[in-house]
């Protein structure tokens, strides 16, 4: 089992910047691929950050550019860093992990980019 647990989320202005973080209850560095999604009412979850072992990274088009995914295996910890912050971007975001062939979540954290 895989505990994910996020945080930093939060009240922001339009081109502000928020990091999140999710800690693992596991050792990650034997987590292949990791990364966050985002949910808004309605309409299905997506993908926003996905990030390797071998810490290679995807990006969704949408984030490109403004979003840095990123991991620190000693502290069992994957960030987001979002950047130039759009309303389109509030979000529920969730933390995912793929472990033995099993997608693990975190409970998510409310992005709300607002004036």
């Amino acid at each position: 089992q895989v505990e994910l647990v996020e945080s930093g989320g939060g009240l922001v202005q339009p081109g502000g910047s928020l990091r999140l973080s999710c800690v693992s209850s596991v050792d990650i560095s034997n987590i292949n691929i990791m990364g966050w999604h985002r949910q808004v009412p309605g309409k299905q979850r997506e993908v926003v950050a996905l990030i390797t072992g071998g810490d290679r990274t995807t990006y969704a088009d949408s984030v490109r550019g403004r979003f840095t995914v990123s991991r620190d295996n000693a502290k069992r910890m994957v960030y987001l860093q979002m950047n130039i912050l759009k309303p389109e971007d509030t979000a529920v975001y969730y933390c995912q992990a793929l472990w033995n062939g099993k997608y693990y979540w975190g409970q998510g954290t409310q992005v709300t980019v607002s004036s």
